[in-house]
């Protein structure tokens, strides 16, 4: 039955994500890669929250959680300031200039190499890190649900090699021949089932503590546990308080506002009031995020304690131990939606990036937009089964799923927010400050966390990556500012007006912006 409903679920996503995309000129490069730049507010904040929560979240936030209590919700609570800035700051001047790709913008304020070089980058992550990640994660959890192992009476290694591969294939038909507007459309739908799903589970967790009683089960769960309800995380915490202030705001950024498997979604929208409305409705969204990627965690650690040799089994464990059994295939289907979501959606931009920036740009610069397409399914292809061959092989990675996805992300997180910011903020500096903060960038960033950590210093006296971030991007900034001092560009940078949308802003985004942010400081304050 449970394995029916999953089906159910799954195939009524992909035929409403089918029929609403299908009407899209996926031929044309527009169509394709922004479908069509007709996305609405709340198609776009579905895709954006869809996007984000994956099983790299769930499964790896409510494992941090389940070690080290709701310190973690910084990770959440945060976020939702990042994409106000973005919906007041950024997507405006995305919008303005009309760009695909957010490594277009750096091609018309620096130059050709720039753009290259920034796309590189961000293929190398979503390849090397991102897509194995979501895809082995994703496979964890879904083995789990359904013990695959003892239903197909296979070694855990075979079960995982097998949801990889299952998860990777039907993520692939969606991003490659779909495009974006498939990609969003099943985020949509499937972003309803995970709210609904992922608040169930604490509830139904809360419920199993307090013996039926939902309000004893929250006084139980803090009295019996009251070490993992101090938001102040310490000096040995995965995210030490003063990283709020730091290194965290700096990721957060990134990936709300220059990340462009997040921000592809914003740059599909009809105009800039939806985009706008889309960033601010997903923000206020996301302040729930705590009780679906945190609480579980906690309420996993009351129920299991210390018999979890693995954090990062902790949510699945929870979801069988407590949700009804009529409900498990509904819930397996929608997070399976929301693993395809994190991986189609990555896939659907690195197709975008090399479609747009590299093969259009450099290898085939007269080539028509059916075969830009084209050339980037192909990429598209190979790129997924580069992921799903690398995906098994990171099963022994360290405890702390996403803390580790978060600090290896900062090799070209930081270097390409950087030149972003600079770029928008300064008008002289040259195209050789971004080619030397972008390799500056890496290279210190890879030097300090994989040579002088592990093997100089050692990881008790190290700084945290979160402020070695803060440190080199403050420091990679000086020297491009120092650089354009030296050799300033001769004519100022001016953004083009591209007129392909209406770039009218919203006239409540400041105001709901305000409000947002207040309102997370507060929560924040709350529980500190």
């Amino acid at each position: 039955m449970q394995i029916i409903t999953f089906l159910a679920f799954t195939a009524l996503v992909a035929i409403i994500s089918y029929v609403k995309s299908s009407t899209d000129k996926s031929k044309v490069s527009d169509g394709y890669f922004l479908g069509g730049r007709s996305l609405t507010g709340v198609v776009i904040a579905g895709s954006l929250l869809l996007t984000n929560l994956s099983t790299e979240q769930i499964v790896g936030l409510n494992g941090a959680a389940f070690r080290e209590g709701i310190l973690v919700m910084a990770w959440e609570t945060l976020a939702a300031i990042a994409m106000v800035i973005t919906a007041v700051f950024l997507l405006p001047r995305y919008l303005k200039g009309g760009i695909t790709t957010v490594p277009q913008f750096l091609e018309s304020r620096y130059d050709q190499s720039t753009k290259m070089i920034t796309s590189i980058l961000f293929l190398s992550g979503y390849v090397v890190v991102l897509l194995p990640i979501v895809l082995y994660s994703g496979a964890l959890a879904i083995s789990s649900l359904f013990e695959v192992p003892d239903l197909l009476g296979v070694s855990e290694t075979a079960a995982l090699w097998i949801c990889v591969w299952g998860i990777g294939l039907v993520g692939s038909i969606y991003a490659i021949f779909g495009g974006l507007k498939a990609v969003a459309v099943s985020d949509t739908v499937n972003a309803v089932g995970l709210l609904i799903g992922g608040l169930l589970i604490p509830i139904f967790g809360l419920l199993a503590v307090g013996d039926g009683d939902l309000f004893m089960g929250i006084s139980t769960l803090v009295e019996s546990n009251p070490e993992k309800f101090k938001s102040m995380g310490g000096p040995e915490a995965s995210v030490p308080f003063g990283t709020i202030f730091t290194g965290m705001m700096l990721v957060q950024l990134f990936y709300w506002g220059t990340n462009q498997a997040i921000i592809q979604r914003a740059l599909g929208a009809k105009n800039l009031k939806e985009g706008q409305k889309g960033l601010l409705l997903a923000s206020f969204i996301k302040i729930l995020g705590p009780f679906i990627v945190v609480l579980p965690g906690v309420i996993a650690f009351h129920m299991f304690g210390d018999t979890l040799t693995n954090p990062d089994q902790a949510y699945p464990m929870l979801v069988n131990a407590v949700l009804p059994k009529t409900l498990v295939g509904f819930f397996a289907a929608v997070l399976f939606g929301a693993i395809l979501s994190s991986f189609n959606s990555a896939l659907n931009s690195s197709v975008t990036l090399f479609g747009v920036d590299i093969y259009k740009s450099k290898i085939k610069p007269h080539a028509s937009d059916k075969e830009t397409v084209q050339a980037g399914k192909l990429f598209g292809v190979f790129l997924a089964l580069l992921a799903m061959f690398i995906a098994p092989l990171i099963a022994n990675a360290p405890d702390g799923l996403f803390g580790y996805l978060q600090e290896v992300n900062g090799c070209y997180s930081i270097p390409i927010l950087t030149i972003i910011v600079v770029g928008y903020l300064t008008k002289h500096v040259p195209a050789l400050a971004a080619k030397v903060a972008i390799i500056s960038g890496v290279l210190l960033y890879s030097i300090s966390q994989f040579i002088l950590k592990p093997f100089v210093f050692g990881e008790e006296n190290y700084p945290h990556y979160l402020h070695v971030m803060a440190i080199l991007f403050v420091l990679n900034v000086i020297i491009m500012l120092v650089i354009g001092k030296l050799y300033p560009r001769t004519e100022a940078f001016k953004i083009n007006y591209t007129e392909q949308v209406n770039v009218e802003p919203w006239k409540k985004t400041t105001i709901v912006g305000v409000m947002i942010c207040v309102v997370v400081v507060f929560i924040y304050i709350y529980f500190a």
